[in-house]
Formats: C-alpha cells, structure tokens, sequence
C-alpha cells in the first residue's frame, strides 16, 4: 500500500497530457523501388522461347556487371588503379550514373526484338538480335577463359558486354551522349589521359571497365585477366557511311536477308569494314550513318558464318553496327 501510494505521489510516473501537433507542408515524393528481375527489359514476341531465355540471361548478366562496376567504384573511388586507367581522374558521379541506369532505370521502352519490322534495326529504342548472337556470344561464366584478355579481346565476345553496348546507343539510356570516342583497349587508355570528359561517357570504356572489374574480383579473383595489348590488337572497327540514304538502303538490304548482308556491309562501309565482313563479321548502324563492325568467331568459325552473312542493326542516328 506505501509502494502504491509512493507511486502515485510520484511526478516521474503521472499521467502527462498528449498533445497533438499538426505540421503542415508537401509530402517527401516516393519513387518506385527498382526491379530485382530483368523485368524492365521488355522482350518482343518474335523471340521464341529459347531466345528469350537466352536474352534474358544474357541481360541479368549486364546488370551483374554494370552492378559490380559501380560498387567498385563506390567503395575505392577515383584512387582506384582500374577507375583511373579507364576514367583518368574524371568525378565518379557521371560513371556510376551510367551503370546505375542499366540497372535501376525506367526500361519500359527498350525494346528487344528477333525480327527485323522496318528492315534496317532503325528504331530509336528497339534493338534486333539476329541470330548470330545466339551462336556466338559467350556466357559471362566463361569470362577469363580460352585464352582470353581484356586487352586483346573482342568487347561482343560476351553477351552481357554486348548488350551493354547495345543499351547505351538507345536514346532512353545513352540520351545521345553515351557514344563512341575511342574504340579499341588502347586508344580508350589514351582518352582517358586526354579527356577524361569524353572517357566517361565512352561506350568502349564502360565496357572495358566493366569487364575488368569483374574479371578481377568475380571471375578469378585478386587476378583476373587484363593482359598486355599486342601490336596487332584492335577492336570493333568503324567506318564513316558516306550519305544517310545510302547507309539507310544499305543497312535493309544488311539485314533483310542474311545471304545478302556481307554484301551490303561491304557496300556501305570502307574497306576496312568489308576486310571485317569477309572474316565473319555483324554489323549494325548508328545514328549519323556510321557503320559499326565487329568480329564474332574465330576464323574456322567465321568461314562458316561468312556466307550466312553478318549481324547488323541499325542505331537510332542511323549508323549500321555489324559484328
């Protein structure tokens, strides 16, 4: 009775009033959450079951890497041997906003098709996977293996690399800003000495980058497989297409019919582009009318691809990328 009466003199133990206070002003804007799955990657009906499966692999496989990239560079920033080799000393907010794209962007109109509706792959977000892709793209499991090297090897040998840069060159991901200023190991090496604006939004050096990190810490850690570029090393080859309307006609008949695609690569690229064509090659076209070539199979492989012509598709500047 005395703990009780004690208790209720208690000033630390009264009933205290409640008081409501009301705040007024705007409510905090909620963004949606971002997609675990590849779900924001839409798949067209012209791929039939088994592509689709493959496409979606492949894809959950470029936000593996693009995750990997970005991590990485939140965690070492710029003082990172690997950021600085590709970005020089560039801020790494632009870098990481272009990989947390893939990832997390709004996705609802790039389109992934197997067909070719307007007969050159000329759509500002649609992108064509021609068959070529399925045979030869490697998985990223296999990433760091046959010999391979970042430095001397293909950036379309793996799928989730190609993709990548399939990606960038929409107008809903690269905006027109993520282009080519570089294109082989080498050459992105020096942009990223002399301009580091341009490294950052360089297709090639996302990729590299991208690759390599994941190579050293995902595929054989602490070593992965950068390499050493040799002489001869050279990457996706360019070539100017002289006026839009020849590279529109020649990127249809590229890719309306696979017989008749190394044809019309040769015709609408230089002669460094036909020398790519001739050893198997898939090629598609940017926005300004530039073709864009790149090797897919070794050369036994390539003899056999040749005359099933190359892959190309069209980008949404009008530029043919055959690879």
């Amino acid at each position: 009775a005395a703990l009780a009466a004690t208790a209720a003199a208690s000033p630390v133990l009264r009933n205290r009033a409640v008081t409501t206070v009301t705040v007024s002003g705007t409510t905090a804007t909620s963004y949606p959450q971002p997609a675990i799955e590849v779900q924001g990657f839409p798949i067209h009906s012209s791929c039939n079951g088994t592509e689709r499966r493959q496409l979606e692999k492949a894809l959950g496989d470029t936000i593996k890497i693009a995750q990997q990239a970005a991590q990485h560079i939140y965690t070492h920033g710029n003082e990172s041997t690997l950021y600085s080799k590709y970005f020089g000393q560039a801020p790494t907010a632009e870098v990481i906003g272009w990989y947390e794209k893939l990832v997390y962007g709004d996705h609802d109109r790039v389109l992934f098709r197997c067909d070719d509706i307007d007969g050159n792959c000329h759509q500002e977000d649609e992108t064509v996977i021609c068959p070529l892709s399925y045979t030869t793209r490697q998985p990223l499991e296999a990433l760091c293996g046959n010999g391979y090297t970042v430095a001397n090897g293909k950036l379309a040998t793996y799928f989730a690399a190609d993709l990548m840069h399939r990606l960038y060159h929409t107008t809903k991901i690269g905006e027109g800003a993520a282009e080519h200023y570089a294109d082989t190991y080498t050459e992105c090496l020096g942009l990223a000495q002399e301009n580091s604006t341009q490294a950052v939004r360089n297709t090639h050096s996302l990729q590299y980058f991208a690759l390599d990190v994941y190579a050293m810490e995902v595929a054989l850690p602490g070593e992965g497989c950068t390499g050493t570029p040799t002489e001869e090393e050279s990457d996706d080859s360019h070539a100017a297409a002289a006026p839009a309307s020849s590279a529109s006609s020649s990127a249809s008949s590229s890719v309306s019919s696979s017989a008749a695609a190394t044809s019309a690569a040769s015709t609408t690229a230089s002669q460094s582009a036909s020398k790519t064509t001739s050893a198997g090659t898939e090629c598609h076209t940017h926005a300004g009318g530039e073709v864009h070539c790149a090797d897919v199979a070794p050369a036994e492989t390539a003899s056999k691809t040749t005359s099933a012509g190359t892959e190309c598709h069209t980008h949404a500047d009008g530029v043919v990328h055959c690879a």
